[in-house]
């Protein structure tokens, strides 16, 4: 407790800078309580503008009343009291209450017109102008639904002149755009933010509420891309204010109607007090909308019994809080409706609660606690039946039949489905039939390994009991192989390749009978060679596998050979096709990247003329690879697109997600791509992580997407949108699992987003983690960059002893690396730190800079070329600035009366005018790629010889300067010369 005024004004503005919410409105009373203790009354003044202040930028509108009601006794009491910025600060507020009062539904219609009057009067009274008092009547008018009022109001607002009392720009443009939303006018209204969303006009709420705001329009008008990043940029900035309840619930709002349920569920559970707070109706009657909308959602996508985050201590499924919302929402609107003798607000609300989905799926980048959804991604097993009708196990049976002679991927949902059928008829599939379903079951390795042998073995005794021994022998091979794939020993894999080797002699006898066909004999021959690829991944040492390579690529030439007479039965053509991309792989394992690519190709090819290009999808990626490695980049580009295109029906999510991450690579990490291959690549990382959280490899695959996402977002300048997408996947980083390169290149970036988002002392933060783990490196370049960053941060936040230890930390990695540049940079910085902190003193910085040139000129004489012209640039930019610092360290000037002081400035002006000569020198022997630079140290120069009593040198450079340049900014400095000289 304190009574000391000073202490009381320090106490309020420190509050005014703390986080909105309740702490900061308790701190409020509190401090206010001591100031009416006080007795001081231009404090007490002050303390009630606090309290508004802090009310109404917090979840306790409802409180501003009370001290708004004592401001306005006290200005009618003793207006003499309020000094110009009191009295302007009143007026203001007039805005905040009257047409505010709208948003509480307990104080009568009548009371706020009346409010609404008087602040008309008052204004009118004061010479100030309307165009406040209409912006508040549309307030008021287009909350009862009063739309001809609205419109008049509205009308009025824009014809009425700017003055001291209108809102900034950017809110009076939010709430501009907002009548025109309103009226479904959405092109309108987003032409209207469009200087806010740009950053012509922003305010401490702008363009934060604006937006939220344009998300739906964005979505109506079918800008989804737009409407993702307003979401990302967004929310980011809304987070933190508690003030901002309506811009988050039209954030909700945007999940539950884009398929981004689960986004939306962790948004709710960010501010579990946002479902209690009721000092604010209209938003909380937002909040409790959306959600309502969201829950209904989950239910309808069959979640109803998911636990959500809600109000209270309590545990809630999505059902439960979904009606207890609507329940709340309409209980909330009724109220108002009672208020304004209408049903505007419950109208309005229900519109909200009940609006269906804009967009089915947009993919935000960021990871989802799981998949709220599964829709089907490829095309449908079962044939369709009639209307009503169920298919029969036998048209479901001839569907699956279809499928497997096609070798369609989704051959086995057909097959469990005619088993379902068949089971449900009371009976089973026949023995030929269950051979062919556990054939194909036996295809699913992914699912596991053992299961999928157990199928083979199944099949091939059922085929053999069928009477079809071709088939029997080819499901036998295959087993042989599945087996092989996990782990497997030496002896295993001979074992398997002893059993291929028996099915083939049987499998080509019958073939010779004519009791099976090519395909099946051609099927049992692949699988050696298959089995020999898996042995090749085992083998020990260079001599070891050259000769496994050299089996594997004769095996795979005795099944071409074998198959040559079979071409043009599809089955054998697929079989063909794969023999070529083993022959691929070969070639690149022998590092003949040209070769494979050919062999790759005509995979590819076999697979498409053989009717499967679903098979053809991991060859065209192989394919994309070899060419990149063989510097076909634009053809290594289009095999990528191909594989995507081939696989975008087919493949598994996580195949997806894959093909969509070996696009990003070939169109972001070439040498020069264009930003169109940057806008392209961010969005196919966009899919490929959706596709990866589908897949439920959000912390491997996804996080690798949106690693890669957030550092191509802030490529293309889109700096907000990428930190929120890198601070989203930080976390789910471990140098153990993504390794220590990911995680430093991940801080790094975001650490560029803060920089570029003013918030230097985070980027800071990042870069020093980024560096600590860098520091273990072999190689120590990337260390000092990061320290070097860090130490860039820290000085631009004004931490200037914590930038002094990062600089030092750099600048020796910088010495031990040779780099007498990068070293020469950061002692010039540290120099004018050592300026800044004044601890040092002058003497230590002029050192440190003096180390520099010194560095700079040692290094010269072993250098040609542009090496030599760079150093130059550094040591003639060092000089230039041990000029400025002499200057800027010393107190006085050479005319001043004190005697000491001029000396010591002469002094310092001189050694300062001999540096900036030799940087002119040193910047004129590098020649034009320097002028501006030199005129600049010209200029200083010219300052320093006009301080001098030199006006004819000073004068000299000045007009060589204004000769030789059409640069606003040195013309003007020079003319600045010249007005100085001739004063």
């Amino acid at each position: 407790m304190t009574t000391d005024v000073p202490s009381l004004r320090q106490a309020l503005q420190s509050n005014h800078e703390e986080p909105e919410g309740p702490a900061r409105n308790a701190r409020a009373e509190r401090i206010f309580a001591d100031i009416e203790r006080s007795g001081d009354t231009d404090l007490l003044i002050d303390g009630l503008h606090h309290l508004m202040v802090v009310y109404n930028y917090s979840s306790e509108t409802d409180k501003m009343f009370v001290p708004f009601a004592r401001l306005l006794r006290l200005w009618e009491e003793h207006p003499g009291d309020f000094d110009a910025q009191q009295t302007h600060s009143l007026f203001w507020m007039f805005k905040w209450v009257s047409s505010g009062m709208i948003d509480q539904p307990h104080i009568p219609l009548a009371s706020i017109e009346k409010w609404q009057a008087e602040m008309e009067r008052r204004y009118r009274l004061a010479g100030h102008s309307e165009r406040a008092v209409r912006q508040g009547e549309l307030r008021i008018a287009r909350h009862l639904g009063d739309r001809e009022r609205a419109t008049g109001a509205y009308a009025a607002w824009l014809a009425a002149d700017r003055d001291d009392k209108s809102d900034c720009h950017a809110c009076e443009l939010h709430n501009q755009g907002a009548w025109l939303a309103q009226l479904g006018e959405d092109k309108a209204a987003l032409e209207r933010w469009r200087p806010v969303l740009e950053g012509e006009f922003t305010c401490a709420h702008e363009p934060h509420a604006i937006l939220a705001q344009s998300l739906l329009p964005l979505l109506r008008l079918g800008r989804a891309d737009e409407a993702r990043a307003h979401h990302l940029r967004g929310y980011r900035l809304v987070r933190p204010m508690e003030s901002m309840r309506s811009a988050v619930a039209e954030h909700v709002e945007f999940c539950a109607l884009t398929g981004n349920e689960a986004r939306g569920l962790e948004i709710l559970a960010e501010r579990p007090a946002y479902f209690t707070q009721t000092g604010e109706p209209v938003s909380l009657l937002g909040q409790l909308a959306v959600t309502a909308l969201l829950c209904d959602r989950l239910v309808v996508l069959g979640h109803g019994g998911q636990r959500v985050p809600g109000p209270g201590e309590r545990a809630w499924t999505a059902d439960e809080l979904g009606r207890h919302a609507r329940g709340e929402a309409l209980e909330l609107a009724a109220r108002f409706d009672e208020r304004n003798a209408n049903t505007h607000v419950s109208d309005l609300v229900r519109r909200r609660m009940d609006r269906a989905p804009l967009v089915e799926r947009l993919p935000l980048g960021l990871r989802t606690g799981r998949p709220v959804s599964v829709r089907p991604t490829g095309p449908i097993a079962a044939a369709p039946a009639g209307p009503g009708t169920p298919a029969s196990a036998a048209s479901l049976l001839a569907r699956a039949r279809e499928l497997s002679a096609a070798q369609r991927p989704d051959a086995p949902q057909a097959w469990r489905a005619a088993a379902a059928a068949a089971e449900q008829d009371g009976g089973t599939l026949d023995a030929l039939a269950q051979a062919e379903l556990h054939d194909v079951l036996g295809t699913e390795v992914g699912r596991s390994i053992a299961r999928s042998v157990e199928h083979l073995r199944l099949a091939a005794r059922q085929y053999e009991a069928s009477g079809e021994a071709g088939r029997a022998l080819a499901a036998q091979a295959r087993a042989a192989h599945v087996g092989c794939l996990d782990h497997p020993s030496h002896e295993q894999i001979e074992a398997a390749l002893t059993t291929v080797d028996g099915a083939f002699d049987e499998v080509r006898a019958l073939l010779a009978s004519g009791a099976t066909d090519a395909h099946q004999a051609s099927r049992v021959l692949l699988c050696r060679s298959r089995i020999l690829s898996v042995r090749l991944g085992t083998a020990q040492g260079t001599v070891a596998a050259s000769a496994a390579v050299s089996v594997w690529e004769e095996a795979v030439g005795e099944l071409l050979a074998f198959t040559r007479e079979h071409r043009g039965d599809p089955g054998v053509d697929v079989i063909v096709a794969e023999a070529l991309g083993h022959l691929g792989e070969i070639a690149g394992i022998r590092r003949d990247p040209a070769r494979a690519a050919e062999l790759y190709a005509e995979s590819a090819a076999g697979y498409e003329r053989a009717g499967r290009p679903w098979y053809a999808v991991d060859v065209y990626a192989q394919l994309a690879r070899a060419s990149r490695a063989s510097g076909d980049l634009e053809g290594a580009q289009q095999a990528a697109r191909t594989a995507l295109e081939r696989g975008r029906d087919d493949a598994p999510p996580a195949g997806r997600a894959r093909l969509h991450l070996q696009l990003v690579e070939h169109l972001a990490d070439t040498e020069s791509p264009d930003r169109a291959a940057w806008e392209e690549a961010a969005e196919h990382a966009l899919e490929g992580a959706h596709w990866a959280d589908e897949a439920g490899e959000s912390g491997g695959l996804g996080a690798y997407a949106r690693h890669r996402l957030g550092g191509l977002l802030l490529r293309l300048g889109r700096a907000e949108e990428a930190a929120v997408i890198l601070e989203a996947v930080l976390p789910e980083l471990s140098a153990d699992d993504h390794g220590d390169g990911m995680v430093v290149q991940t801080l790094w970036w975001l650490g560029e987003c803060l920089m570029a988002l003013n918030e230097p002392r985070s980027a800071a933060e990042h870069w020093l983690k980024a560096a600590d783990i860098a520091r273990t490196w072999p190689e120590q370049r990337d260390h000092a960059m990061l320290a070097n960053l860090a130490g860039e941060a820290l000085y631009r936040a004004g931490l200037n002893a914590e930038a002094e230890l990062a600089y030092r930390r750099a600048g020796e990695l910088w010495r031990e690396l040779g780099d007498v540049r990068a070293l020469a940079r950061s002692l010039r910085v540290r120099a004018w730190i050592a300026v800044r902190e004044g601890q040092a003193g002058p003497a230590a910085a002029r050192d440190l800079m003096v180390s520099a040139a010194s560095g700079c000129e040692e290094a010269l004489p072993g250098l040609g070329g542009e090496d030599r012209d760079r150093m130059r640039v550094e040591l003639a930019e060092t000089y230039r600035q041990l000029g400025e610092l002499l200057v800027n360290s010393v107190e006085g000037e050479p005319g001043d009366k004190d005697a000491a002081k001029a000396a010591a400035a002469r002094a310092a002006y001189e050694e300062a005018l001999s540096h900036a000569k030799r940087a002119v020198e040193v910047f004129g022997a590098v020649g034009d790629a320097c002028s501006e630079d030199r005129a600049k140290a010209e200029l200083l120069a010219g300052w320093l010889e006009a301080d001098l009593g030199d006006p004819v040198g000073a004068r000299a450079r000045a007009q060589g300067v204004l000769d030789a340049f059409s640069t606003e900014g040195l013309r003007g400095e020079a003319q600045a010369l010249l007005r100085y000289v001739m004063r």
